[in-house]
């Protein structure tokens, strides 16, 4: 036991003397994080469950600060305390981002909320722009916070709990406003405390703003492995027969098309797509599918629709969404007379 004792102080005085070493095995392990979840999902159940557990230790870490000088007789400086917390944002960042670098579209403003998952990540490695600038604001630091906590649970959540993601983005929204709210008095120390309610009636008002524009959030735990509009597909195999970019407004109505769709998702996840399919960008119809992950290849399921308005001709699109409208994604093809 004393040796454990002894190498955990040699740590913790190691970490304050050299805190610079933090942010290298945070990049590190955000980007071992990104090659190994990419080969084999099962390994981000783990990642997620010591992520949840750092951010935990982030809400309590008053009084584990206290434990550590009374257990190992160390006083752990609250600039380490500020590095711990710059690791798991970097971590908790660089962990999600390649689930929605996965199914991003971009060409949908899915492509903003990456690229500010992607900018918030670049901000907490550079240390000049994280603690010069955004530590100083503190209302913009909480936010900052906020975000980083919110994404890393809305990949964990459906990975550990298999929900859907409808229920993941109302559970993250929720639960990153409630856990952050004992880390305020870090956050934000020595200062007036009207500030506090206003800091949180902002963040109820930031996660009611992404509630309204859910559809621009990728669906992090889903992911469109094929797309193919046919004219028939192979029930036994599960496959579609051929694959159709164009064709003649007659045979679209004397043949009718399929949708094949191939979604993965972790965990046997049970959820409910739709096809929803666009004439000239106007719905035209929406078809519901249940699916439930676990297969390498995705879960795979088709709808067939026969019912086509007179006038087809023109740009269709097949789009894949969520129960909440987030894109999964889409194919395209084109009638003509």
């Amino acid at each position: 036991m004393g040796y454990f004792k002894n190498l955990i102080t040699k740590f913790i005085l190691l970490m304050q003397q050299h805190p610079g070493v933090l942010a290298i095995v945070s990049f590190c392990s955000g980007v071992a994080s990104y090659v190994l979840v990419e080969r084999k999902e099962s390994f981000a159940q783990f990642i997620a469950i010591l992520l949840l557990i750092s951010w935990l230790w982030l809400i309590i870490d008053n009084w584990l600060r206290d434990k550590v000088e009374q257990s190992f007789g160390v006083t752990v400086s609250p600039n380490f305390m500020r590095f711990a917390l710059q690791m798991v944002q970097q971590e908790s960042l660089f962990f999600a981002l390649p689930f929605f670098l996965a199914v991003t579209q971009w060409h949908h403003p899915q492509a903003l909320f990456t690229g500010l998952i992607i900018s918030c990540a670049v901000i907490s490695l550079i240390d000049p722009l994280y603690y010069k600038t955004l530590v100083k604001h503190r209302t913009l630091f909480t936010v900052f916070h906020n975000f980083a906590l919110f994404v890393v649970l809305i990949v964990t959540l459906p990975i550990l709990f298999k929900l859907t993601t409808n229920q993941s983005l109302a559970i993250a929204l929720s639960c990153a406003i409630i856990f952050t709210l004992p880390s305020l008095s870090n956050l934000m120390p020595n200062v007036r405390w009207w500030r506090f309610p206003v800091l949180i009636a902002l963040l109820c008002i930031l996660s009611a703003g992404v509630w309204q524009l859910r559809s621009w959030v990728p669906p992090a735990a889903l992911r469109l492995t094929d797309i193919t509009v046919s004219h028939a597909v192979d029930s036994a195999k599960r496959r579609p027969i051929g694959s159709i970019k164009q064709l003649t407004a007659t045979v679209l109505h004397q043949q009718g098309l399929y949708s094949w769709t191939a979604v993965k998702a972790p965990r046997g996840l049970n959820e409910t797509i739709f096809h929803v399919w666009r004439h000239n960008h106007k719905e035209v119809d929406r078809i519901a599918l249940n699916i439930t992950g676990g297969r390498e290849q995705g879960y795979r399921a088709w709808s067939h629709k026969v019912n086509f308005p007179a006038e087809a001709t023109g740009n269709w699109q097949v789009q894949v969404v969520t129960e909440s409208g987030q894109l999964i994604g889409l194919t395209q093809f084109t009638v003509t007379r």
